[in-house]
């Protein structure tokens, strides 16, 4: 038995679903319709599912019938839904959304939308403290061209030591080098 196509009406009452974590009307959708359509539907904005329900902290039954590739989604302004749960808050669902498995993971902390700021960036925008210092904890940290960097800034960087860079949502950018414990901090610059 096939399934039917979705109308646009059925479209939008899936994205107000979503929106409002309805989630027995979005499994009525995926009864009717089939999962596929869920990586389909955007509003006028480019929005998906993933980013009506992260922007509003309802992620329960979605990340199991989605694809994986629609968590790196970008929307007409280039936010996915991560931007979207760090914007508004919401810790459980940018988790979620960074640790899935055959997902993006931490790539997803790297996607900076058109104005520029990545999901941290958004984060620390609202100040979000609690979503910026985790997305920090576990956001790659690229060594990069390490001997570049350090005759550029002139910083001694030793081969334990870790040299964050993070900028904030009016582009000013804060360094910072971690050392391991028990070293001497006099000795950093």
């Amino acid at each position: 038995m096939a399934l039917s196509l979705p109308t646009e009406d059925d479209k939008e009452d899936l994205l107000l679903s979503c929106r409002y974590g309805d989630t027995e009307d979005v499994k009525l959708f995926v009864d009717r319709f089939g999962p596929d359509p869920l990586n389909e539907v955007r509003d006028d904005s480019g929005n998906s599912v993933l980013h009506m329900a992260c922007g509003n902290g309802h992620l329960d039954y979605l990340l199991s019938v989605v694809s994986p590739t629609l968590l790196s989604a970008q929307n007409n302004a280039r936010s996915t839904p991560l931007h979207w749960a760090a914007l508004n808050s919401h810790l459980p669902v940018v988790q979620r959304l960074v640790q899935f498995p055959n997902g993006p993971g931490k790539d997803l902390i790297d996607i900076k939308n058109a104005s520029g700021r990545t999901p941290l960036g958004e984060a620390e925008n609202v100040g979000w403290d609690e979503g910026a210092k985790w997305l920090v904890q576990v956001m790659n940290l690229d060594d990069g061209d390490k001997e570049e960097k350090q005759a550029d800034e002139g910083v001694e960087v030793g081969p334990e030591d870790i040299e964050v860079e993070i900028q904030d949502a009016e582009g000013k950018v804060a360094r910072m080098k971690i050392s391991p414990q028990g070293s001497d901090p006099s000795k950093s610059s």
